[in-house]
């Protein structure tokens, strides 16, 4: 039975539009089968995607010390209509962060400990300058999803 790992990543910048592309390259690896990759933006994704799908990667910018608007956004307009049916969902999150991400991940695990959604890993915070390996990171993050799901250890 094909799984769907669905990635909603805000995709402001070239650099990040790079992270979703590293996330999606990981979660589409040769090395793993049986996984269906979906990718939308926080705007496109909603609460049907959540429903169908049996893990899902957050992928955000730190503005403001918060999550992005689009983020918020899904939140608000998923939040109710998969709280129950969603309950211990598979999450993996990568925050790009110009500064420590720490407001970030705290709002995003504060949303998703109320939806009770579970972290499969800490919250990836790539902060500060843009590094190259930036995208490597948030490659494994994507095939070690796809991986768990595929070996049902989440």
């Amino acid at each position: 039975m094909t799984k769907r790992l669905l990635i909603v990543a805000h995709v402001p910048s070239p650099n990040t539009t790079a992270l979703r592309d590293a996330a999606v390259r990981g979660a589409s690896s040769p090395d793993v089968s049986g996984i269906e990759t979906v990718s939308k933006t926080p705007f496109e994704a909603g609460p049907e995607d959540v429903l169908a799908c049996d893990g899902i990667i957050l992928g955000t910018t730190e503005n403001l010390g918060y999550m992005s608007g689009a983020l918020k956004d899904f939140f608000d307009r998923t939040y109710y209509g998969v709280i129950e049916e969603k309950q211990g969902l598979p999450l993996g999150v990568y925050i790009r962060a110009g500064l420590d991400g720490t407001g970030t991940r705290r709002a995003i695990e504060s949303i998703t400990g109320g939806l009770r959604w579970k972290l499969v890993q800490e919250p990836m915070i790539l902060h500060g300058e843009w590094q190259d390996d930036f995208t490597q990171q948030v490659e494994e993050l994507g095939l070690a999803m796809a991986a768990g799901l595929e070996a049902g250890v989440f």
